[in-house]
């Protein structure tokens, strides 16, 4: 396969920032619940380094870019203690996952809104209007890829915490406990053996279209 350098690294570059977004936004919605735990290590920055995990945040994302598949990848999540929160704690919880992909969303948005400085790129830099359209669609993909993944209600995802407020407390204390104990391991595990970025494929698309009609206005 024809492996342009400049726009993998971009590519990857752009869905690290993704990631850096996402667990940032989970640390800022517990800080605003007075869960200072994110803040106090370091992790309310946009810095990266502090976010990376080796495997998912740089090794899979260049396996599946090299691989001509979907771009996916994740960041170490930010510790959250909901002992911290003013609120009820899986109602806080609820709150704080839904942030990630809340952030992906907005993010794919606003990919979507850059799609109409095109023309204006077009006059200036002729020869670099294709590959910009190129990269922004890529990105509003893979946010919206991040977003539905991880609204998927299997732990560790942050859709389990979402439906957690839902279970009985018993349920929701015993999801947690297995959230800890298996880490990123179900998530690499979903996306090996089932495929399950071709299963999101058509809600993707729906999405995408979406995000197009609501910030795109050329014609």
């Amino acid at each position: 396969m024809d492996v342009s350098m400049p726009m993998m690294i971009a590519v990857l570059a752009g869905l690290l920032f993704c990631l850096v977004v996402h667990e940032c936004a989970h640390g800022l919605v517990a800080l605003w619940l007075g869960d200072e735990t994110a803040k106090r290590m370091g992790r309310l920055t946009l810095n990266p380094l502090p976010h990376i995990d080796p495997f998912m945040s740089v090794i899979l994302p260049l396996m599946m870019y090299l691989g001509g598949g979907v771009i996916f990848g994740g960041a170490k999540p930010v510790p959250v203690n909901p002992n911290c929160f003013r609120i009820n704690r899986y109602v806080g919880m609820c709150l704080v996952a839904a942030a990630g992909p809340a952030s992906n969303f907005l993010l794919a948005a606003a990919f979507g809104l850059s799609l109409n400085i095109l023309p204006v790129v077009a006059q200036l830099q002729p020869g670099f209007t294709e590959n910009l359209q190129i990269f922004l669609l890529k990105m509003i993909v893979i946010n919206l890829v991040l977003a539905l993944f991880n609204l998927l209600p299997l732990p560790p995802l942050d859709g389990s915490k979402i439906i957690a407020v839902l279970l009985p407390r018993a349920l929701a204390d015993w999801m947690y406990s297995y959230q800890a104990q298996v880490g990123g391991i179900l998530v690499i595990a979903i996306l090996v053996f089932t495929g399950s970025t071709r299963f999101l494929g058509p809600i993707i698309g729906f999405f995408l279209e979406l995000v197009l009609r609501l910030t795109y206005f050329q014609e």
